[in-house]
């Protein structure tokens, strides 16, 4: 049988054909699957409030894209002045001057880098500056909370006084600012949060020297379960104690343990949100409450916030426990 000989085109030729091929086919897919080009909502609810005779807290709503949004811009007087990632609707501004106005906007960026409309304008003017003010605000009392459904919480507290004035609330979940309220205002309310989980809260009186006050009383807010989810496999009622023993601290830990349906062989152990041990039982493992210590070196004043979960029957490991803080020698 005789072979057929079938002639190559020139290379270069060759080339343009398959990239002219290539950019037909990607034009027969269709732009919508190629670019994103609508831009995100503009924020909304933006607020401005002085955290000190130097620093602004701004606060918004959190934008929608078809998408989604990746990020937030804030500007003051039309120069961009923060980058916020998605997951954050506040940010604090320093390095402003005593006795100003200033006006602040907000875009919501996606992931194409389109960005949307300014918000509406918030205006805000920073106080006097307080050279004299070494004194911390009296700390807030009675924090009071409650769950509004799976992802938002309402807190409320006494108010707290300060030699010169309180300019500002600023609410902690596990020893992280997560919102600021004016000094004027003894409620807040929580958004964004995740249903079926346990939230720690403390809050902190600010004055406009920036000095905080120490912590409220914590409380533990549960949001609401999603509808079918399972039950929570989280460790209740987590007490934590510290007392000096010679140049070491003796931490002791104990807490109620979850119903899982068979025995608990282990739990794992966070100090400021990072894992610090997996505690694990010599022998059988406790009925009821749970009990565990550990000895640290680190000098008095030393804060921990502390939280555990459970490893489960199954080999995978539960919720986390509510946060709990102690600090070394009070």
């Amino acid at each position: 049988m005789e072979g057929k000989t079938v002639r190559s085109p020139h290379t270069p030729a060759a080339l343009a054909c398959s990239a002219a091929l290539l950019l037909a086919a990607l034009t027969a897919c269709g732009s919508e699957d190629r670019a994103d080009t609508k831009a995100p909502t503009a924020p909304h609810g933006v607020t401005a409030q002085a955290s000190s005779a130097t620093s602004a807290h701004v606060m918004w709503e959190a934008a929608t894209d078809d998408t989604g949004v990746t990020g937030y811009e804030v500007y003051r007087k039309g120069k961009k002045v923060k980058s916020v990632p998605a997951n954050r609707v506040m940010i604090d501004i320093d390095g402003l001057t005593a006795s100003t106005a200033y006006t602040f906007t907000v875009r919501a960026r996606d992931a194409a880098g389109n960005l949307s409309a300014p918000s509406a304008a918030a205006s805000v003017t920073t106080p006097a500056p307080t050279p004299a003010d070494h004194e911390a605000p009296t700390r807030p009392v009675k924090l009071r909370g409650k769950a509004d459904g799976g992802r938002a919480a309402t807190l409320s507290w006494g108010g707290s006084t300060d030699d010169v004035g309180v300019t500002a609330y600023d609410i902690y979940q596990e020893d992280s600012r997560i919102h600021s309220v004016p000094g004027t205002q003894t409620t807040a309310r929580l958004t964004g949060l995740r249903p079926g989980t346990v939230y720690t809260f403390t809050v902190r009186a600010r004055d406009a020297a920036d000095i905080s006050s120490a912590d409220s009383n914590a409380i533990d807010v549960t949001t609401a379960s999603a509808p079918g989810a399972p039950a929570s496999t989280a460790p209740t009622d987590l007490r934590i104690t510290a007392k000096a023993e010679g140049k070491e601290y003796a931490v002791d830990l104990d807490w109620k343990q979850p119903e899982t349906g068979g025995e608990i062989p282990a739990y794992q152990l966070y100090m400021n949100g990072r894992l610090t041990t997996t505690i694990v039982w010599g022998g059988e493992p406790p009925a009821g409450r749970a009990h565990y210590r550990l000895t640290v070196t680190d000098p008095r004043g030393t804060r921990y916030s502390m939280k555990i979960r459970a490893k489960l029957p199954d080999g995978k490991w539960g919720d986390f426990s509510a946060a709990r803080t102690v600090v070394l020698g009070d």
